[in-house]
């Protein structure tokens, strides 16, 4: 970048979403569209999501985003082997000519509408988008091996952006293709509809990005899709598919996205054991339920202090107000004071580090997304659930802007894009 702010080849700086040819499912080859797509791959809870997901339609796209095989190898080639038979079997084809993607999800009062596109990961790029998390580099090998295999991009990472409200730009584009006939439209068992429209028009695409190039976005979901990305982008030379990463891009100024938090359970430590070690160094009250009962509860509490609802056998038990002294002792103090104040901060460098002396690894804790799910299986594993409420949308993206990451897994926004409405492939 020079001085001006812009790119040397005189491009400004800012987001770049290129038209692409999309690969869709041709509806008369599956059961329905709703059967054949799945929430993102790190959604699916696994084995019970996975077993029901496999099931629900031999081509679903869980066989290409979590395949099933003895070894890391053996999942990515099944994958790729899957891919190209599929296309050779004309279960997925490619559009006719590239395009960006006006995609829509609704449900009862919640509206979603945005646009999918292939995102240019130049250097600059690394600086207009922006990361929130860290992530785990094990999974960032295992998802670049797996597009290394395909050649694709199977689901799309969910960037956010705020315009001023007007109703310009990208906005204008995404509302004009909505009131045309919808290239697809299924509701999955979530009770979400999903729409999908081409915007394949020179004017129009020009008119999206002039408004876009210069925006900045927050990754809300995607940290390690988006590492994956410049990892492999790193890997092969310029002009290339690989310059570019699939990506759903939402303005949350006409389209805000809920936050939810993210659950954490902790297999092998028993609710009696979790309890017993955070007293005196945490409020620690039982509150009563039912689930959403207690919640209500861990939402009055985070509003004073940082808070956790603990639970696995039954009863909800509400631990808050942390020693400053311990905090001291445990939380990072070369961070701004919005991260240290952090929930997930706290959780992390405090509890797990420090009081329950837990490793951050998949033999002993799970992130969950959906409450009930992680309340059941600790209750089955006999396991601690702990349960978060969730980061404002604003303390996420001003951390993002100080350059900050949040602990891994701080955050959930939503609703998420479903994944199998539209693939990009790589291989030409």
């Amino acid at each position: 970048m020079n001085t001006t702010g812009q790119r040397d080849s005189g491009r400004p700086e800012g987001l770049h979403l290129s038209p692409f040819r999309g690969l869709r499912y041709a509806p008369e080859r599956v059961g329905s569209l709703a059967a054949v797509t799945s929430p993102p791959y790190d959604v699916v809870v696994r084995p019970d999501g996975l077993t029901h997901l496999e099931s629900a339609d031999p081509h679903n796209i869980v066989r290409l985003i979590l395949p099933q095989a003895e070894t890391p190898a053996a999942r990515h080639q099944q994958a790729a082997d899957t891919l190209h038979r599929w296309l050779a079997e004309g279960i997925l084809a490619p559009d006719p000519e590239p395009a960006l993607y006006v995609y829509e999800q609704r449900n009862g009062d919640v509206l979603q509408r945005g646009l999918i596109g292939a995102l240019e990961l130049s250097e600059a790029a690394q600086g207009v988008v922006l990361p929130h998390e860290d992530v785990m580099p094990d999974v960032v090998a295992d998802r670049a091996a797996l597009m290394r295999a395909a050649a694709a991009n199977f689901e799309p990472l969910l960037l956010t952006y705020r315009s001023e409200g007007t109703r310009v730009g990208a906005t204008a584009a995404i509302e004009r293709a909505a009131q045309r006939p919808p290239l697809l439209s299924t509701t999955t068992e979530d009770g979400f509809s999903h729409r999908l429209w081409s915007v394949t028009d020179p004017a129009e695409l020009a008119e999206v990005q002039s408004d876009l190039s210069h925006r900045q976005a927050l990754i809300a979901d995607g940290h390690h899709r988006w590492a994956t990305y410049l990892r492999l982008r790193a890997e092969h030379p310029r002009g290339t598919p690989w310059d570019h990463g699939l990506v759903l891009l939402v303005d949350t100024a006409r389209y805000p996205l809920r936050v939810r938090a993210i659950h954490r359970l902790l297999h092998r430590l028993p609710l009696a054991d979790a309890l017993s070690s955070v007293r005196g160094s945490f409020r620690v009250r039982q509150v009563d339920g039912p689930l959403s009962r207690a919640m209500e509860s861990l939402a009055s509490a985070s509003a004073e202090s940082n808070a956790f609802l603990l639970t696995g056998d039954g009863t909800y038990h509400l631990i808050d107000r942390p020693s400053p002294e311990l905090l001291a002792r445990t939380v990072r103090a070369d961070r701004p004071d919005a991260w240290r104040r952090l929930d997930a901060t706290v959780l992390h460098a405090t509890l797990l580090d420090h009081v329950w002396n837990i490793p951050d690894d998949p033999a002993h804790i799970a992130y969950i997304h959906d409450t009930v799910a992680t309340v059941a299986k600790a209750e089955r594993d006999g396991g601690t659930a702990v349960l978060m409420h969730p980061v404002h949308e604003d303390v996420v993206r001003e951390l993002a802007r100080e350059g900050v990451t949040m602990p891994r897994k701080s955050t959930s926004f939503g609703p998420k894009p479903a994944t199998g409405l539209v693939l990009r492939s790589l291989a030409h």
